[in-house]
């Protein structure tokens, strides 16, 4: 998976993870797959318990009360799961900087990458672009990618359910 200046590619499969959390092996590397990531190495059982164990921590990340707490536990992944930046271009797929160690495990790649891209997202479009969704009966989680940076809901749907649902409270 290549990170772009804003980290969407990886905050969002770290959102899709979080949401539905994969639960075996075959389905983790199918899921990585899909998200453009490259899965060169045999996916163990344990990565899925690892990956789990990840997503709990960065889900902290994700329920932040305040910008102060959310840098002070993105660092703390930070400084666990990733490594200085270097290039290459493995496989083929052009050049591009990986920040972690070349040799991990699926589990380790999704913890640096999904780390690495909220840092970026969040520093590049805004400390407010992670939360949960507004309406009532949801809360899951999601990244604000869009252009306005208003993002409150985790789907349309949902923010169509909250808006029919405030339009019935005001007519009564």
């Amino acid at each position: 998976m290549q990170l772009n200046p804003y980290g969407e590619e990886a905050v969002l499969l770290g959102i899709d993870l979080l949401r539905d959390p994969p639960t075996s092996a075959v389905e983790l590397a199918d899921r990585c797959r899909a998200a453009g990531l490259v899965v060169d190495r045999r996916v163990a059982a344990a990565d899925v318990t690892r990956v789990s164990s990840f997503l709990d921590r960065w889900a902290a990340v994700v329920d932040s009360p305040d910008d102060r707490r959310r840098t002070d536990r993105i660092n703390a992944l930070l400084e666990e799961h990733a490594r200085y930046p270097r290039l290459t271009d493995h496989s083929g797929t052009g050049w591009h900087l990986h920040y972690r160690d070349q040799v991990l495990p699926i589990s380790g790649v999704v913890a640096a990458i999904v780390t690495v891209g909220t840092a970026l997202h969040l520093a590049g479009r805004g400390m407010h672009r992670l939360g949960r969704c507004a309406a009532l009966s949801c809360d899951r989680p999601f990244a604000d990618v869009s252009r306005t940076g208003r993002q409150r809901y985790c789907s349309p749907t949902c923010a169509n359910r909250d808006a029919v649902r405030r339009h019935r409270e005001r007519v009564g």
